[in-house]
């Protein structure tokens, strides 16, 4: 089992916030995005990819106004529903809440959550789900829990695994580029344990108040993003 980093997940209270955000902190424009139906949210993406971070990209997500998800009782990903998370986005700011891991196989990687000696971590159902794109059709699986919950205040990744085609085929360079990815978290052992159990046990992961923590290569030098806890 072998998972990398897929992509950041930006939340914004809205889009439009989102993208101000982007261009006044990483000093760039985010590509365009789509929207989706069945979570009733939108997004905007950014080509982060690097050596150390092949195929990553950057999501700026919001939920989609006057939409909600197309299944009845189903409550969005990465906790968009939660009332504190929007209360703090619209009193803070856009942030950075999650990241998604991309695994050869999904349903092994969340059998290895749940019944890994040291996990026993239910990572939610795997949804299948595709998108039209000019460069063509998107089509992935990715986990999610009917709560909607992130998990370890989002240092433990949504799963998702895509098709033949992947986001970033299409993704110009946007002068960005990932540089490291690390958490620290009050339970840390279990978190690492987490990591290690679906592959990525090299991510750092230190004892201490809940923080996911990305680096990137900008226009206007490093820039980190921390969540604080969100």
């Amino acid at each position: 089992m072998q998972a990398q980093l897929d992509h950041l997940v930006i939340a914004a209270a809205s889009l439009d916030e989102g993208v101000a955000w982007c261009e006044a902190t990483l000093g760039v424009a985010p590509g365009p995005g789509g929207t989706h139906p069945l979570m009733g949210t939108h997004n905007r993406l950014l080509n982060v990819a690097s050596d150390t971070f092949p195929a990553a990209y950057l999501e700026i997500i919001a939920i989609e106004p006057g939409r909600k998800p197309s299944r009845p009782k189903t409550r969005r990903w990465f906790d968009l529903d939660d009332s504190a998370l929007q209360a703090a986005l619209r009193q803070r700011g856009p942030r950075l809440i999650h990241f998604v891991a991309r695994v050869p196989d999904a349903h092994a990687a969340t059998h290895a959550l749940a019944h890994e000696e040291h996990a026993h971590i239910d990572r939610g159902h795997l949804v299948a789900a595709s998108r039209d794109t000019p460069a063509g059709r998107l089509e992935w699986q990715i986990t999610l829990r009917d709560d909607g919950q992130r998990l370890f205040y989002g240092a433990l990744p949504t799963l998702i695994q895509w098709g033949p085609v992947h986001p970033t085929d299409a993704m110009p360079k946007s002068g960005l580029a990932m540089r490291a990815l690390r958490a620290t978290h009050p339970r840390a052992p279990a978190l690492s344990a987490a990591l290690a159990a679906i592959g990525m046990g090299g991510m750092p992961v230190d004892a201490g108040p809940p923080n996911l923590v990305a680096v990137l290569d900008t226009p206007r030098g490093p820039v980190t993003l921390e969540s604080q806890g969100l």
